[in-house]
């Protein structure tokens, strides 16, 4: 009964959220009806428990989702992100319009911009290059899944996305963690997920059916004139990856940094300087590549309060993606201090398959990111439950922790893109397409993402390398 408990919990947030109901309402509700069902008092768990967990994660990653959404703001409202589109579409023409799309995202991701801006800065040019090359248009939001939920945001090691950088702060490692095995992660999900679209764009094609008439959210004619050059608009997205990675990887950190706060007596002071090496470096990445990309576009700005409407809607939107995510976390320490989860936690860590706690790991992270609808919000509720014991297991078993943070960041990335994801259903209403229209492409592309992570996991059981 206990764990029926839980189940009915997790089964009315994943209901909710797919209904579109905001999580940061309905997560304290559905975490306290199952509090409240195994006998825990449900003010303490509200305020001591759920809160205290979302503060937590508030406190250690809200600078990277503000300066993320800030930076992708920035980018498009600069023009700099439009030139880069333009750039890549026209040098590979209708002929490569999927691939044109996959890699316009990849590299936006990659280079720092947040998820949600890349969805709607790629769009316009999706749905024209689409429309000329009479390639059906339900395709156009699994390739932006492809390009930007995928391989960038967690496989490539370096990447900045908030997923590659989570890992950090639990296993001391850097956004760079496990380069050999994230490249082989990359070039299988890059390679499966390029094979599935162009399959699917042949099949259709060949069935008779073309762009199709679509009169939602059709972009207007784009203006291509006065855009920055391309390989001006690109030095900012350069300079995030090469600040993050000498800040990560070059740079010597002090140890002593947090000594002297020591004695403050702070509640959330991080146990070590490399608990806080990844997140220190892509600060300061950001606001790099944030003063780089003002610098290159600013005059592009609009001349009434262009600068100030750019700063302040990055700053803004964040609020509402870190706040979901926090809610979910302090969701699932609820549900994970109730009796009921002991079994489940005992089953999650009996997976022993390979004798390592890797696919453990992933098949808890994985699974959590589906139930909460949520990479980065799965990824912490599982790190935080359990990455103490997968430690430990690794230790014994020869695991090194950069292999527990690349599964566990490209497993994050797998079943979360379920129907009732926010980022897919924010996907699908810029597209103006629907579920019915386009999520089975998109499925497509989440069963590869969730299979990478267990290539990966198989590539270092038979090589060794990471």
């Amino acid at each position: 009964m206990e764990v029926l408990g839980i189940i009915l919990s997790l089964f009315l947030l994943m209901f909710m959220a797919y209904r579109g109901f905001s999580v940061i309402l309905f997560a304290p509700v559905f975490a306290l009806l199952a509090a409240s069902l195994q006998g825990l008092s449900i003010m303490p768990s509200y305020t001591e428990l759920f809160m205290g967990k979302a503060v937590a994660y508030v406190k250690a990653f809200f600078p990277v989702f503000m300066l993320g959404a800030v930076f992708g703001k920035v980018m498009e409202d600069t023009g700099l992100s439009r030139s880069i589109s333009h750039a890549i579409i026209e040098s590979l023409g209708e002929k490569h319009a999927v691939l044109a799309v996959v890699l316009s995202c990849a590299i936006f991701v990659y280079g720092g911009v947040s998820l949600f801006v890349v969805v709607f800065a790629v769009y316009p040019f999706a749905a024209s290059l689409f429309k000329e090359a009479n390639v059906p248009k339900r395709l156009i939001p699994a390739c932006i899944a492809l390009g930007s939920f995928t391989f960038a945001m967690d496989a490539i090691p370096g990447s900045p996305q908030i997923t590659n950088i989570i890992p950090t702060s639990f296993f001391g490692t850097t956004a760079y963690a496990a380069p050999i095995a994230g490249a082989f992660g990359t070039v299988c999900l890059f390679v499966s997920g390029m094979f599935w679209l162009e399959y699917r764009k042949r099949k259709l094609m060949a069935a008779g059916e073309g762009y199709g008439d679509h009169t939602l959210n059709e972009p207007p004619a784009q203006d291509y004139s006065n855009l920055p050059k391309w390989y001006l608009a690109v030095m900012p997205l350069l300079i995030v990856l090469i600040v993050n990675y000498f800040f990560s990887s070059v740079f010597s950190w002090d140890s002593t940094l947090l000594v002297p706060f020591t004695t403050m007596k702070l509640p959330l002071l991080a146990p070590a300087v490399k608990n806080v090496i990844g997140i220190w470096s892509i600060v300061i990445a950001m606001v790099c590549g944030i003063m780089i990309a003002l610098t290159i576009g600013f005059k592009n700005l609009p001349k009434e309060g262009g600068l100030q409407k750019a700063l302040n809607i990055g700053a803004i939107g964040s609020l509402l993606a870190i706040m979901n995510t926090a809610s979910e976390v302090g969701y699932g320490n609820v549900i994970a201090a109730l009796p009921g989860f002991k079994s489940i936690a005992a089953f999650l860590l009996g997976i022993k398959i390979g004798g390592t706690p890797l696919m453990s790991e992933a098949v808890s992270v994985t699974t959590l990111a589906g139930i909460t609808g949520s990479g980065s919000g799965g990824l912490s509720i599982a790190l935080d439950l359990m990455s103490k014991d997968w430690i430990a297991w690794a230790n014994t078993s020869g695991v090194p922790l950069e292999m527990l943070h690349r599964v566990s960041s490209m497993a994050c990335g797998g079943m979360d893109t379920l129907p009732h994801n926010g980022a897919i259903i924010t996907l699908l209403a810029v597209c103006g397409l629907t579920h019915r229209q386009s999520y089975f492409d998109i499925f497509g592309i989440t069963i590869l993402k969730t299979l990478s992570a267990f290539a990966v996991i198989l590539f270092f059981a038979v090589t060794g390398l990471y």
